[in-house]
């Protein structure tokens, strides 16, 4: 790779770390392209250099995040000497981080027709088929070692994963519970499931 591609690479990381954090604190419709050119001392023409539209920097947002989740819960995952029910765990955590911590980031991914184009969409149902057979995986690998009991591990993820997803409707960092406990309450109940 050329120096100017590393250095075009560099900005455009940089701007989708600033975007990402400010849909994750204005949410979708309040994160302009001005502001965020701002926050980054940019003019709104120059972000269009590195982005086509608000709606492609949004779909690099998600993509970005999600595809670090998915690496993330991979390295989980390939630890062949833990259970399974602590590499559940750790995925569950997680899960948990991502989608409480870049909740609207990774929260477009609910109603992605509304955020994305036919080819956005279509790169983003991939990867979200990748992520969710993360999970499916670990619920195979401790059904077949007497772990789990899951007679359809399809449905018992997407119990899982709707359940987790859930929290970004309802979780406050200045409610009653801090994230921790969160985490805690639902690794118990979600492995009541499978055990």
């Amino acid at each position: 790779m050329k120096l100017s591609e590393k250095k075009i690479l560099r900005k455009k990381e940089q701007i989708l770390a600033s975007a990402i954090e400010i849909v994750n604190r204005r949410g979708y419709s309040g994160a302009t392209m001005v502001e965020i050119a701002a926050e980054l001392l940019m003019t709104k023409g120059s972000l269009y250099y590195y982005f086509k539209n608000k709606s492609d920097l949004m779909y690099q947002c998600h993509n970005f995040v999600l595809s670090q989740a998915i690496e993330d819960l991979e390295e989980i995952l390939n630890d062949e000497d833990s259970s399974a029910t602590e590499i559940l765990k750790k995925m569950i955590a997680t899960h948990m981080e991502f989608a409480i911590e870049e909740k609207e980031v990774f929260n477009l991914i609910i109603e992605p027709k509304r955020f994305f184009n036919e080819e956005q969409l279509e790169l983003v149902l991939k990867l979200r088929k990748k992520y969710e057979d993360l999970f499916n995986q670990i619920i195979k690998r401790g059904a077949a070692r007497g772990e789990f009991q899951a007679e359809e591990p399809s449905i018992v993820r997407m119990i899982i994963l709707g359940a987790m997803n859930w929290v970004q409707q309802w979780y406050n960092p200045k409610g009653r519970l801090k994230k921790d406990e969160v985490v805690d309450l639902y690794t118990k109940y979600i492995l009541k499931i499978l055990i």
